[in-house]
């Protein structure tokens, strides 16, 4: 113990801690660590009710600006510097066309729309919809002349009833955090975006049940939640940006996955607006219901493609006393294996997140992030890993982190490491392992993949990709390594279809071979549409197009995207 000591204390002087573990009055940082990048402190919501319903408002998140900045920045310039492919990111993507059936804007329309919404709901500023019609890596962009902005799900139920009977396409957006196309549109699809819909309906404290609307940013519910004693189970790098009803439309994993599990497992019931704009109240908040079909399953992950959720009820966890986040350096990718073996025996009930960096992750993390130092400042190594825990003793819960981490240098599969000793210095450890998107996406363009493999596997894949790609680009791989999800980025100055056509379809018949996923969590969208055969088998995509098919018999909502196209015009 005293040589971990020795080197915890000789890390910390690079740090500057402010408050130790054990003297604050939060007992740990749990519960006050910003993410990437945000201020120390969270920023509180302001909430008020109103008829009964209390919003919260959106406060200020410094890496929700700068992706905004970013987001903005790459749509003004970006596309007329690089080669980028608006519509063709993924192979089959180029082939692409606009559905011929579905019409188009005219004036009737926005004069509908502005008598519903009212005039400033309706948006046909050029500049507000230049970001509307771009994702924030700057690598999908449509052409929509309209971003409608809906109040409440009555006003969402007449846009998509009067849409559906004109043919007009639609694309549901929320934070417009995705990486794979789904939230932004392909060509001049109407643009819902429900961030206006952030009302929190209820909230039970005996059960821990939250009641709200999908526009709800989710930073700020985590906020809400956080004074009542509780969190949400739910926790990702833009967690400052994204709504929740986008990630209940993804299916968002993140960083506690591990601990807490999947949403089909913590969402109870939904609203949704079906595509004829009838309205589907499955919003129940009990936890055994077992009366016919749990239909809410089929808008958990489908990307907006079967109607528009409205409305969430979501088991929410108490919020643990305390919390200890350590930052680990590892000689090998089986070192890191090994480690998360012995973590899931010895750390057991109290390991709340395992997550893993390699090397080429590190060092663009360092050169492309602002202000972001290195923990373990004396040298670099090959892979590092985070392990976070959570419990309601906090000695306990210290005591019980140090000393596997002890036995775990002694047998050789930790080099070094750091446990962080407040706040602050747990905000720097996540900052760099959350920041490796946004330096990626400064670092030029990047072609992205999220997979979910064999634990046994996942680097494999990164090691075979350099191989293949040789000094053409950097491959850089890491992930949540607990729930076997490996984050596969390919990082150029410019895309190029030459390396497009070493990645693809290589990456995922590589992972079809190991019956791995093409999407762990981020979703298909438009990148992966054409692709999703390699996890899904043929009757199993023609069911899904069926439903699809059902719901959307004409196609309206968020079209070319979750399925290949070829299937949804048979259906």
């Amino acid at each position: 113990m005293e040589k971990w000591r020795i080197i915890s204390s000789r890390l910390l002087r690079h740090s500057s801690p402010r408050m130790m573990i054990g003297t604050s009055q939060n007992h740990g940082f749990g519960g006050s660590i910003q993410r990437s990048g945000s201020k120390d402190k969270f920023g509180k919501a302001e909430r008020y009710f109103e008829h009964g319903k209390q919003n919260v408002e959106t406060c200020s998140h410094p890496l929700r600006d700068s992706v905004g900045n970013l987001q903005i920045f790459l749509a003004r310039n970006l596309y007329k510097t690089c080669r980028i492919h608006c519509r063709s990111f993924a192979s089959g993507a180029a082939r692409v066309q606009r559905n011929p059936s579905f019409s188009t804007i005219n004036s009737n329309d926005i004069a509908f729309f502005k008598e519903v919404l009212g005039e400033k709901n309706v948006i046909q500023d050029e500049d507000r919809l230049l970001t509307a019609n771009a994702d924030w890596m700057g690598k999908y962009k449509g052409s929509s002349k309209l971003l409608l902005q809906p109040r409440s799900t009555e006003e969402v139920s007449q846009i998509l009833k009067y849409c559906n009977s004109r043919h007009l396409a639609v694309v549901p957006q929320g934070g417009n955090t995705g990486l794979v196309g789904g939230s932004v549109p392909v060509f001049d699809e109407v643009i819902v975006n429900v961030g206006s819909m952030n009302n929190i309906m209820s909230f039970d404290k005996v059960s821990g049940i939250l009641v709200c609307e999908a526009g709800c940013i989710l930073e700020n519910l985590d906020s809400f939640l956080g004074n009542q004693g509780f969190l949400m189970p739910l926790d990702l790098g833009a967690k400052g940006s994204c709504q929740i009803g986008g990630n209940i439309s993804t299916n968002a994993g993140g960083l506690h996955f591990v601990r807490y599990g999947s949403l089909h497992g913590n969402v109870l019931g939904l609203e949704a607006v079906l595509a004829n704009g009838t309205v589907l109240d499955m919003l129940g908040t009990l936890r055994k219901d077992n009366t016919g079909y749990d239909l809410k399953q089929l808008f958990i992950g489908s990307e907006g493609s079967l109607g528009i959720v409205t409305k969430i009820s979501i088991l929410t966890p108490p919020k643990l006393s305390s919390v200890n986040l350590a930052f680990l350096a590892c000689k090998d990718y089986f070192c890191c294996q090994k480690l998360l073996m012995e973590a899931r025996r010895k750390l057991g009930e109290v390991l709340s997140a395992f997550e893993f960096l390699d090397n080429q992750s590190m060092d663009l993390a360092l050169t492309h992030l602002e202000g972001v130092r290195n923990p373990l400042p004396t040298s670099m190594y090959d892979f590092y890993v985070l392990i976070e825990t959570m419990g309601t003793d906090e000695s306990y819960n210290k005591e019980k982190l140090e000393a596997f981490l002890l036995r775990s240098m002694e047998g050789g599969l930790i080099l070094d490491g750091v446990v962080a000793q407040d706040i602050n210095q747990a905000s720097s450890f996540w900052r760099i392992r959350e920041g490796v998107p946004e330096a990626l996406a400064r670092a030029g363009a990047v072609y992205k993949y999220d997979l979910s493999l064999p634990v046994e596997d996942m680097y494999g894949l990164v090691e075979e990709m350099r191989l293949r790609l040789d000094q053409s680009a950097k491959v850089v791989g890491y992930g949540h390594l607990g729930d076997g999800n490996l984050h596969l980025n390919v990082s150029v100055p410019d895309y190029d279809d030459a390396i497009l056509a070493q990645i693809e379809p290589f990456v995922y018949e590589w992972t079809s071979k190991r019956r791995g996923s093409i999407s762990a969590e981020h979703g298909i969208g438009l990148m992966k549409a054409n692709k999703i055969h390699y996890s899904k088998s043929p009757e199993t995509v023609q069911l899904m197009a069926s439903i699809k098919k059902l719901l959307d018999p004409n196609g309206i909502l968020n079209p070319y995207k979750v399925l290949p196209h070829y299937v949804v015009s048979q259906a």
